[in-house]
């Protein structure tokens, strides 16, 4: 049986994440979820894989809104839920486009002083809509700031199968999913196409092709070659390394930890199957 281990939301996209015990699904994913983005001067987003200090930023949720605080310099900033300033811009997230509202002038001094770059940071109105990869999606499908789907999906089996083959064990945040489930074999998420957690429907729509944050440890800040050089033994496909399957859903609801995932359909399609 298959259930629900872990929830993770990332408030500020590429920033750190924070672990639930249960989690509301709304239109275009987790409640909170990638929200907020840093961005640069020209209105492109900013990640880990540039800044790897990023993750040394950890967010935590306070009636106010979103509380910042830096891991080692202690300096903290929250984020009000309700004050935002009334200019807006076309912000870049990958090959999409879409419309961010920016906080405030001191937000942005705040986070361009602690990461000691030059940044602002955007919220995504619920009027933004950002529609995900049609070739994969339906066509009202709707994501956040985060790379392209809703959620994205990993078993635990599949990280204690990766844990076999490193001389050093990783924790699940190296690779950043919104839900994690026990039960079923390793890498089980990659063949399933369809599933439910109470009322809510959920389809694995791609797998997830995995980059050089995996490689940055997110107490430290530092990277390294692992896990990419291993998994790039057994998880590669089409020249990219596959880990965990990006999710759209149907339906709207909370989920908490020991939800039990009914498979309604697994997809053998060969996209879907790669070679241990």
């Amino acid at each position: 049986m298959l259930r629900v281990s872990q929830l993770y939301i990332y408030p500020i996209k590429s920033l750190g994440g924070i672990a639930l015990d249960k989690a509301t699904v709304t239109d275009r994913g987790f409640q909170y979820d990638r929200r907020w983005m840093l961005v640069d001067y020209n209105n492109q987003f900013i990640s880990q894989r540039e800044v790897h200090q990023m993750a040394l930023l950890k967010p935590s949720l306070t009636a106010e809104g979103v509380k910042v605080t830096h891991s080692v310099k202690q300096s903290s900033y929250t984020i009000p839920f309700d004050t935002v300033k009334n200019e807006f811009a076309e912000v870049t997230i990958w090959d999409d486009t879409c419309t961010g509202q920016f906080i405030s002038d001191e937000a942005d001094e705040w986070f361009s002083s602690i990461l000691e770059i030059q940044c602002r940071l955007v919220y995504m109105p619920d009027q933004s809509h950002r529609i995900t990869d049609q070739r994969y999606t339906s066509e009202d499908s709707i994501t956040s700031f985060s790379d392209a789907y809703p959620f994205l999906l990993i078993g635990q089996s599949s990280l204690d199968d990766l844990n076999s083959k490193l001389a050093e064990r990783l924790p699940m945040n190296r690779f950043r999913p919104n839900i994690v489930f026990t039960g079923g074999e390793p890498y089980e998420e990659d063949l399933i196409h369809t599933f439910t957690i109470g009322d809510i429907t959920f389809h694995g729509v791609k797998l997830c092709a995995r980059c050089v944050m995996t490689t940055i440890n997110q107490e430290n800040g530092v990277s390294g070659k692992e896990p990419l050089k291993t998994l790039a033994r057994y998880r590669l496909k089409n020249k990219k390394i596959m880990f965990g399957q990006n999710l759209s859903h149907e339906g709207f609801g909370e989920i908490k930890i020991g939800d039990q995932l009914k498979v309604l359909k697994r997809n053998f399609e060969d996209r879907f199957i790669i070679t241990q």
